[in-house]
């Protein structure tokens, strides 16, 4: 750890005192941590260690960088006074929030504005501020380097993925694949499910480091579920159509980010075999990068801007354009991140192109990203809808479209393949029980036979809307 957070010696001379911006001489030789930690302190008697410890952390040991965000925080927070939390580790380094609460269920503004990214760090700032939740130093640090270790072996072989969008074929600007945890769960991929139209070239079996760490990732997930819904949704509740069932990844798809310039755009994660409401457990690996999330805002409908009272603008002073400003939440080596349940409904998450980086000593540029996943039995290709092309189709929801907003759909998914045609446009509105179950076809059943009858009901159900 020292050595991974460590940076060069800083002379502090009485104007930085004076003037916590100014930024010192790194010119010198190693320092440790303490020695960081002591620096900050001078500069901000207030704060908690483990505070600055956090800040530290998450500009991997660089004290100016850290001086720099603790003096803007300063800057930005109100002058009223705030009561510091006296248990450690609970005050956020950057204290936006001192409460457990959601901006949801505690009635918090947000803190985004348009065109203004705001930067998170602490536990306590993410998980009230964005549909996520952080444990950082997850793994003991053998275990994180023997599955960093496991997994560089494997970087080589990684491709991009090809997919269609607007008639244009294009390639992820990273390399990734796919693992799956039994050697059935493999055969049941190439044989029956479908990504953006194709089947998927490269599948393989669960890495034994992986498969350790994958039980590690289920107990702790679990836990911050557990954790989300008691302290951060109303009444305590798990959300509409969200499985009350133990979360238990038995898949996951491995990202490499090779150097700044390696990135993925905003989008939401595909629903169709995990169901609706879906959780995933995101473990970071080498180089820090930023993730960033923006919340998606439905499109007004023509009439709300003909008519806008003082009352309205009181009750709702932010504008879209603020509520769908960016997060950067800030992922070191070793970091676990859980995108709850209301994340790919309701959210867009992407990793953000860095004009710099800071080279990890085992990982060098590189970044290694394992998104654990649960693939839910009942969403198999073999239980859900099929398009008229014969290909299983996607899950979807609308997000945009304030009237329909929040309800699934089930899409043909060939006009996105690659080599592909347009498809056939088939659609089928999705029905869910609450606890995310599908009904409205046979589980198991035959599709054809199923098919008129459920078009019948789709049709009946579009000319009400």
């Amino acid at each position: 750890m020292e050595s991974f957070i460590s940076c060069k010696r800083r002379r502090v001379s009485a104007d930085t005192l004076a003037n916590p911006t100014t930024p010192y001489d790194e010119d010198h030789e190693e320092e440790t941590t303490d020695v960081k930690l002591a620096i900050l302190s001078s500069l901000y008697p207030e704060r908690h260690q483990n505070d600055l410890l956090e800040v530290l952390l998450s500009y991997e040991g660089s004290v100016n960088l850290a001086i720099e965000s603790l003096s803007a925080s300063i800057k930005d927070s109100p002058s009223t006074p705030t009561r510091r939390l006296t248990a450690p580790g609970l005050q956020s380094a950057l204290p936006f929030t001192l409460e457990n609460k959601s901006p949801s269920k505690s009635g918090l503004p947000p803190l985004t504005r348009k065109g203004k990214t705001l930067h998170l760090y602490t536990p306590q700032d993410i998980a009230t501020h964005t549909p996520c939740s952080i444990v950082h130093n997850f793994l003991p640090p053998d275990l994180a380097n023997a599955l960093l270790d496991e997994l560089l072996a494997e970087v080589p072989s990684y491709e991009s993925v090809r997919f269609k969008i607007f008639d244009r074929v294009v390639k992820s600007p990273h390399t990734a694949c796919f693992y799956v945890d039994s050697l059935v769960e493999l055969q049941r991929q190439r044989s029956e499910y479908y990504y953006n139209g194709n089947d998927l070239g490269d599948i393989r079996q669960i890495l034994p480091v992986m498969r350790q760490v994958s039980d590690l990732v289920r107990d702790a997930v679990n836990k911050e579920i557990a954790i989300r819904i008691r302290d951060f949704y109303p009444d305590s509740k798990k959300l509409k159509y969200q499985s009350p069932q133990e979360w238990q990844p038995n898949a996951a798809f491995v990202n490499c980010y090779d150097g700044g310039a390696q990135h993925v755009g905003y989008h939401s994660d595909q629903l169709s075999y995990l169901g609706p409401r879906p959780i995933i457990g995101s473990l970071s690996l080498g180089v820090a990068r930023e993730f960033r999330v923006r919340k998606i805002v439905p499109k007004d409908d023509p009439d709300d801007n003909k008519e806008k009272t003082k009352s309205d603008s009181s009750n709702h002073p932010a504008s879209a354009a603020d509520i769908s400003g960016q997060i950067a939440i800030h992922l070191p080596h070793n970091s676990l991140l859980v995108m709850h349940a209301e994340m790919q409904e309701e959210w867009k998450h992407s990793i953000a192109p860095a004009v710099t980086i800071t080279p990890h000593p085992v990982a060098g540029n590189k970044r290694i990203n394992i998104t654990y996943r649960w693939y839910r039995e009942e969403f198999r290709p073999k239980h859900t809808p099929k398009c008229r092309c014969g290909v299983p189709c996607v899950l979807k929801t609308v997000q945009r479209q304030r009237a329909n907003r929040g309800r699934y759909m089930w899409m043909c998914q060939v006009g996105n393949k690659p080599d592909g045609g347009k498809g056939c446009g088939w659609f089928e509105w999705a029905r869910f029980t609450d606890d995310g179950v599908p009904v409205g076809w046979k589980v198991g059943g035959n599709e054809d036979a199923n098919r008129k009858k459920r078009e019948d009901a789709c049709d009946s159900e579009l000319a009400h809307d």
